[in-house]
């Protein structure tokens, strides 16, 4: 079957997933329900492109597929920073009763952030990638170490506001927040599309890319900054979901086969288009919201990331 026909039958599945969540039981309520059901839609969709674009273009950078974003610690420091914003300001403060102040002030620390590490690291070209893996991790680590020890000293009361932005939501997404995201997330696909025949080339390596003639270093800065701000603005506006870009981006590449990355991500956007309106569906028709959306995708994820680890090292 050709990659394009295989496109073509998940685009037909994505919407009939968008027609049943939008309509099934709607019982008339057009004037209510519908429009929040959109609301709820299309923050799926964004997150689910966001996340999808940024890893398969991490995953070709750092030419690891076990590898996602997250793991540059920005999921960490956005509960640092709702943990620390609670812990000194209190919940009634505006950066946490205001949505979309939070959203701005999350969105611009994540960016900040990774723009500094990246700036530091990639100084006159001597750090190789994995270096900036690791100091990822370990700053990760550190960020969600503080985050534990301040959140034993909260209040009860307040820790619950902490811990309902540890887990990605949809139910209660701000109609504001949903349409500045797809402004940002919007521009920045646009802007990078134009990079990605580059992926092509990036993914046979450091060494070949460069004799081919492609400005290496520029190129992997401009798409971890992409990276960057696609994790950061999906991230602020439902909450982290760790393995979701591991999940689409592995099983794109097994469905398609190809090296071409335009395939790839249109592939896993769609694939995480269907995962995420498809599973929001099922909780709400048939667990009644007795769970959530990212409970089960962590779960999987989880399963799935220890069944790629012990792919990996029987290959090797």
């Amino acid at each position: 079957m050709r990659n394009s026909t295989k496109i073509t039958i998940l685009a037909l599945v994505a919407a009939g997933c968008v027609g049943l969540y939008l309509f099934h039981q709607l019982n008339g309520s057009f004037d209510y329900a519908l429009p929040r059901r959109g609301i709820k839609v299309l923050a799926m969709v964004l997150t689910g492109v966001a996340v999808s674009y940024a890893t398969v273009v991490f995953q070709t950078i750092t030419h690891n597929r076990i590898l996602t974003p997250s793991i540059m610690g920005l999921d960490s420091l956005y509960l640092l920073i709702q943990t620390l914003a609670i812990f000194f300001l209190g919940s009634n403060h505006i950066t946490i009763v205001n949505k979309q102040v939070n959203f701005i002030l999350s969105v611009l620390a994540m960016v900040v952030f990774a723009l500094l590490m990246y700036q530091f690291l990639f100084k006159k070209g001597q750090r190789p990638i994995y270096f900036l893996l690791l100091i990822g991790i370990i700053v990760g680590t550190f960020f969600q170490s503080i985050s534990t020890f301040l959140q034993v000293l909260i209040d009860p009361n307040e820790f619950q506001i902490v811990q309902d932005r540890m887990f990605a939501s949809f139910n209660n997404v701000n109609g504001d927040l949903v349409w500045l995201s797809l402004l940002v997330i919007g521009l920045i696909i646009i802007i990078g599309w134009k990079s990605i025949p580059y992926l092509d080339v990036l993914s046979l390596g450091r060494e070949t890319a460069i004799n081919l003639g492609v400005a290496y270093d520029k190129i992997v800065k401009q798409m971890l900054v992409t990276s960057a701000i696609l994790i950061s603005v999906s991230t602020a506006l439902v909450g982290p979901i760790t393995f979701f870009g591991l999940i689409v981006a592995n099983l794109s590449y097994q469905f398609f086969k190809t090296y071409k990355h335009g395939i790839l991500i249109s592939g896993a956007s769609l694939m995480s288009v269907i995962a995420l309106i498809g599973g929001q569906w099922v909780v709400e028709r048939i667990f009644t919201f007795s769970t959530t959306l990212s409970v089960i995708i962590n779960f999987i994820g989880g399963v799935y990331f220890i069944y790629l680890l012990l792919k990996e090292s029987r290959s090797t």
